[in-house]
């Protein structure tokens, strides 16, 4: 799979910097207004525009783009798709305390860190006090609190945060080798993988393993875990980086030992799983496809920790015969067990 800075798939998504107006409250008189600058990760689809008209010879074209001429065409917008669970922190007044509330709605836990940037009439955090913490899955939690200084002055803050799926305590501990994710009994050639990384040149893409299926393959799960996030309504795909690199169907499934896989580039409507599904080794989860960001039909897997304010793929074996290991490698043929 083709990567980009800050904009490929199976990194954490893309962040996106907004200053929105937060809560407000009467205080002494006057307004309180919280500022927030905060950084979103968010996998959730854009809507799409489907085209279907007839070239000079007389072909149908299905296609994302618009037709070259004037000609008539047929448009469809597709579903977006289920919107992503969200993160948020989030401030109110609670008699004289500014209170910082923070929200995970994803089916795994999440490592916030909050960033404070101006402060005026409130007190300053605890010299030791580490303004990060970790949210179990599809929690809220009151992170801390502020004091206001004088009663008749509106408290303000600003401040930024920034989360990241996992828990940096997690250690990568599987039972077994990963079962490769296809059906029993099929073998697929393995098109790019650690050292031999043409493109994967990012921390979180380092260990993925590019796997070459014709599309509608079946996609089985490599390991156990707990589905926490989806996108499954893109059908366009493509090289150029800068018009694909959002549009791949994914899964994301948390392992017990706090990592997690993704399985990236599924077919359109081919995922048999939502968010919080419990599925188990082997389990039938999608289809393949050619979304997004590629050059060609195929899969991309990778397994993914949490290492503390940075997600990095890390390395993996396969299951071979017998319950060996199988250490993937360009250009040989990974075999299901």
């Amino acid at each position: 799979m083709k990567s980009a800075a800050q904009k490929k798939v199976g990194s954490e998504p893309r962040s996106v910097r907004r200053v929105l107006a937060a809560d407000s409250a009467a205080f002494g008189g006057r307004r309180f207004v919280s500022t927030i600058i905060l950084l979103l990760f968010t996998g959730i689809a854009l809507s799409q525009t489907l085209y279907k008209y007839q070239d000079t010879d007389g072909t149908w074209i299905y296609t994302d783009r618009k037709p070259p001429t004037e000609r008539q065409a047929e448009t469809r917008d597709l579903p977006s798709g289920t919107k992503a669970p969200s993160v948020s922190v989030t401030t109110s007044l609670v008699e004289r305390e500014v209170r910082f509330t923070g929200y995970n709605g994803f089916a795994a836990p999440v490592e916030i860190i909050v960033e404070l940037e101006n402060l005026h009439n409130v007190e300053l955090p605890m010299p030791d006090q580490a303004l990060h913490w970790v949210l179990a899955p599809r929690s809220r939690l009151i992170l801390f609190e502020l004091s206001a200084l004088e009663d008749n002055i509106a408290p303000q803050v600003d401040y930024r945060f920034i989360w990241l799926h996992g828990d940096p305590a997690s250690e990568h501990n599987p039972t077994q080798p990963y079962r490769a994710p296809f059906a029993i009994a099929n073998d697929y050639q393995i098109t790019q993988a650690f050292p031999v990384n043409n493109t994967h040149d990012t921390v979180d893409s380092r260990y993925a393993i590019d796997i070459a299926m014709p599309i509608g393959t079946d996609i089985h799960a490599a390991r156990a875990g707990i589905v926490f996030e989806v996108a499954s309504s893109n059908f366009r795909g493509g090289a150029d980086a800068e018009r694909y690199a959002e549009s791949a169907n994914i899964i994301r499934i948390l392992h017990d030992d706090g990592t997690h896989a993704l399985y990236a580039h599924l077919n359109r409507n081919g995922i048999r799983v939502r968010p919080g599904d419990r599925v188990e080794r082997g389990d039938y989860i999608a289809e393949s496809g050619n979304t997004g960001f590629s050059s060609g039909p195929h899969l991309h897997f990778a397994v993914m920790q949490n290492f503390g304010q940075r997600i990095e793929s890390i390395p993996i074996v396969f299951e071979g015969p017998s319950g060996t290991a199988v250490t993937p490698s360009v250009g040989d043929a990974l075999s299901a067990y």
